[in-house]
């Protein structure tokens, strides 16, 4: 640990990046969004950008377990035992960096505003850092998950192609489209049968987005449903390093690429407008 952060410290001060950040979530649990984001995050490591990946989800945050590590600290470290930021950060395969959920993040909204204003500066410092910081979000929508949303620059939003999955997914784009009518979302439609049922299901989505929102939505992506998720969540590696060629690691990539190619490489993008963002939801209420 003691290394790891000694490396860290040194990227702190030679980087002068600023990271462009994603939300990854969905409208119900079980959909596969955690392991796209641990994939999508990987891939984009393996492009050469450098990637931190912050599991968020509320009680049920599992990136450390799927990759098999065991993780010594969480985002909670910060708040409850004042452990800095760059000390609780794991690295996984490929030179990609993790944060470990935390048990509950709604306590984040409990703490005195000194330890919240400590936390902005530090993650300013983090962000010049990195190039993407991906939030990894709980199913649903609370109050601090939608505003982790609304802060980062855009968001995934991870759904299937069952009709209940659908609706729960609707139902998130229509509360951050009523925030902000001019935030850019992606959907992906994970464990698709075919090609055909995948793009089906993502005009569906779109044409009901555009037509009782009044709003267009970006590009969608399709996954289909391949028995190497399964495999790879068994093992605790993920399926783009266990099976590059398996069909659901050639979509992954797929995706990063049109990510990418649709992205302009993040250049208008200034950090300071996701800490901006942040502190208008993430303030601690007078008693």
């Amino acid at each position: 640990m003691h290394d790891q952060a000694k490396g860290l410290r040194h990227q702190l001060a030679n980087n002068t990046n600023q990271a462009k950040t994603i939300a990854f979530a969905s409208g119900k649990g079980g959909v596969g969004k955690s392991n796209i984001a641990l994939n999508f995050t990987i891939e984009l490591q393996q492009r050469g950008r450098s990637v931190l990946l912050f599991d968020l989800d509320v009680g049920m945050g599992n990136i450390d377990i799927l990759l098999g590590n065991s993780s010594k600290y969480s985002i909670m470290d910060f708040f409850t035992n004042f452990t800095p930021l760059y000390g609780i950060i794991e690295l996984g395969p490929k030179g990609i960096s993790y944060i470990a959920g935390g048990t509950n993040l709604q306590e984040l909204v409990q703490f005195n505003q000194e330890r919240l204003d400590e936390f902005f500066i530090q993650y300013h410092t983090l962000a010049n850092t990195y190039d993407y910081i991906i939030f990894d979000l709980g199913a649903g929508i609370t109050t601090t998950s939608l505003s982790f949303i609304l802060a980062a620059d855009e968001c995934f939003i991870v759904t299937t192609p069952e009709p209940t999955s659908i609706t729960d997914a609707y139902s998130v784009v229509k509360q951050i489209k009523l925030k902000d009518h001019h935030y850019p979302i992606h959907v992906i439609v994970n464990r698709c049968q075919s090609i055909k049922e995948g793009k089906e299901s993502v005009q569906r989505f779109k044409k009901v987005v555009t037509t009782f929102l009044q709003t267009e939505m970006l590009q969608g992506s399709i996954l289909p449903d391949d028995k190497t998720v399964t495999s790879a969540v068994m093992k605790q590696t993920p399926y783009v390093l266990l099976s590059p060629q398996a069909p659901i690691s050639k979509r992954l990539k797929k995706l990063v690429s049109d990510f990418l190619e649709n992205n302009h490489e993040m250049n208008q993008t200034k950090t300071s407008s996701f800490i901006d963002k942040i502190r208008q939801f993430l303030v601690v209420k007078e008693r």
